[in-house]
């Protein structure tokens, strides 16, 4: 927040903006694991004071609802009373998205976030008046970015197809690719079958799962 951006290349700037994204992702993927329990399984009240923290660092989220709301997704998949999906076939992605924040937010998280952000800027403002620039690339843009991540990667791609006529009880299908560019995209997200499959595997045991069905497959096929 302190830092003057002036001297700065513009593509210093996109480049950090992009790190911080990954980093925010990864904060949400932390409190995810531990809405599963599968941060410090032996421990469980670790485990979930481990969740509140990092979704609280995260965006100000609250662990308890949103643990009960990941929870009905998983056991409502693809349904009306699966809070993460817009059964409507009709709904474009943006619809879709707004519904999918609206979900997450409300009044007590946003004030949560708002103080937090006014706080870190009247500490920055003594040593850089343009602090509030910061705040927007630094801590707005990668919120705003990581929820797009996390909606495109880890909701619609994977549940997409289940809004077809009569594909509600069809299960969420994987993104075919690389491990690579899946853990760039959303931390392995997008191997959804998998993670709805085995919700108690973290989310970097996700590749290994799928490679081994795949092997699997390849071998009933030549069978």
């Amino acid at each position: 927040m302190a830092v003057d951006l002036s001297p700065w290349p513009w593509w210093g700037v996109v480049v950090v903006v992009l790190l911080r994204t990954l980093l925010q992702t990864g904060l949400f993927i932390v409190g995810h694991d531990a809405m599963h329990g599968v941060l410090l399984p032996h421990h469980p009240r670790t485990n979930h004071g481990l969740g509140l923290a990092a979704l609280g660092l995260y965006a100000g989220l609250a662990y308890g609802s949103c643990r009960r709301k990941h929870q009905r997704h998983h056991r409502h998949t693809a349904t009306s009373a699966d809070p993460d999906f817009h059964p409507n076939p009709a709904a474009g992605a943006g619809r879709w998205y707004l519904r999918f924040m609206a979900g997450y937010l409300n009044p007590g998280q946003m004030a949560r976030l708002l103080t937090a952000w006014s706080l870190l800027v009247l500490l920055a403002l003594p040593s850089n008046p343009s602090a509030w620039l910061n705040l927007l690339l630094f801590c707005s843009a990668p919120l705003l970015l990581s929820s797009l991540q996390l909606f495109v990667f880890g909701t619609y791609l994977p549940h997409r197809s289940q809004r077809a006529p009569g594909a509600a009880a069809a299960t969420p299908i994987s993104l075919d690719w690389p491990a690579w560019l899946s853990l760039l995209a959303c931390y392995h997200f997008g191997y959804h079958r998998e993670h709805h499959d085995r919700p108690d595997l973290a989310w970097f045991a996700l590749p290994a799962l799928r490679h081994q069905r795949r092997a699997l497959a390849r071998t009933e096929q030549r069978e």
